[in-house]
């Protein structure tokens, strides 16, 4: 398109637009007081002002280019594309200082529209009216806009509209979120039965320790929390996690040095260094709890010592203070090179 007339153009649509706003400001008399509507207009006017002046610069300044021999603009003013993009620029930020101006006056669906309608910034919009308080509106936005679901459900829910939430977190399957919601609005059978499912899902991808959290913290279900974390010990999934997450649930002290050693005569041989590990953690938990990790773990490296030598270096961790220890340790791998060597 010709440039001039791009600018003619826009000029005549500027006239139109500027009209349909006056008579707009116009009609606000019948909602609301003299004094604002006035000051809306005043606003109007200057910035229409700005507009036309600019477009008249533009249209006196396209007027005075020549356009180079090959057809195409050499650059500099005479430039086309720089000139439209100058005017676009111009506009922007006139429309980015009313909406700023908006804002501060805490009017933030006057600024979001100026953002929807003027800067075409949607996304802007919507963070608008959120930071406003407008949650259902932002909502909106967000939903029919943007297409964001996840933007949404999360302002239904500042907007306490946990329903219109729900249902958008069930199509986005966050399930979590659902049974969070359901336990707000205190439907506690309906939030149970999606943490269940969150469960399921956890275990079925081997997150038992995850799975507990949701038992304990979500659904107040200690014991079975302890169920599923001793499932995951028995059956490999992350077992050490499981096995400290179990022992650090057993708050009574003598409780757990008695399961310490229970759980420890139903373990098979192949798991037995992990449940080393596992007394390491626990003699430094309590000195009431050393005696009974100490039992176990002098009993599982005498087990192990026979195929795994270096096993005896754990004897220091149960024995922190004992000099006498570490040369027994030193002695014993002095004598076992020796063998070998021989």
């Amino acid at each position: 398109m010709n440039k001039q007339k791009f600018l003619d153009k826009f000029l005549t649509v500027f006239f139109i637009l500027a009209a349909l706003k006056f008579v707009g400001i116009l009609v606000q008399l019948s909602r609301t007081d003299l004094v604002s509507v006035l000051g809306n207009l005043v606003l109007f006017l200057i910035i229409g002002a700005i507009v036309f002046f600019i477009i008249v610069v533009l249209q006196d300044k396209q007027k005075d280019t020549v356009p180079p021999p090959s057809g195409r603009s050499s650059g500099g003013m005479g430039n086309g594309i720089y000139l439209d993009t100058t005017l676009f620029d111009k506009l922007r930020s006139i429309y980015e200082e009313i909406a700023q101006k908006h804002i501060a006056e805490k009017e933030y669906k006057k600024a979001a529209i100026v953002y929807m309608n003027l800067l075409k910034n949607d996304y802007r919009a919507a963070q608008t009216l959120k930071e406003g308080g407008l949650y259902n509106e932002a909502a909106a936005v967000f939903l029919k806009r943007l297409n964001s679901k996840v933007e949404a459900a999360d302002c239904y829910v500042h907007a306490k509209q946990y329903r219109k939430a729900i249902d958008l977190y069930k199509e986005l399957q966050h399930k979590e979120k659902v049974g969070d919601l359901y336990k707000e609005m205190n439907d506690v059978e309906s939030a149970n039965t999606y943490y269940q499912m969150v469960i399921d899902d956890y275990v079925n991808n081997y997150q038992m320790v995850k799975g507990s959290l949701i038992y304990r913290q979500k659904m107040e279900m200690p014991d079975e929390a302890q169920k599923i974390l001793l499932k995951g010990w028995e059956e490999n999934a992350d077992p050490l996690n499981c096995l400290n997450n179990y022992f650090a649930n057993i708050f009574d002290l003598k409780k757990l040095s008695q399961q310490i050693q229970e759980l420890y005569e139903k373990t098979p041989s192949d798991k037995k260094i992990i449940y080393l590990e596992a007394m390491k953690y626990e003699f430094k938990k309590d000195p009431k709890l050393q005696e009974a990790s100490r039992n176990v773990a002098y009993d599982i490296i005498a087990e192990k010592v026979s195929t795994r030598s270096e096993i005896v270096n754990e004897l220091k961790h149960f024995n922190p203070d004992d000099q006498v220890i570490l040369k027994d340790i030193s002695r014993y791998k002095t004598g076992r090179n020796r063998m070998f060597r021989n």
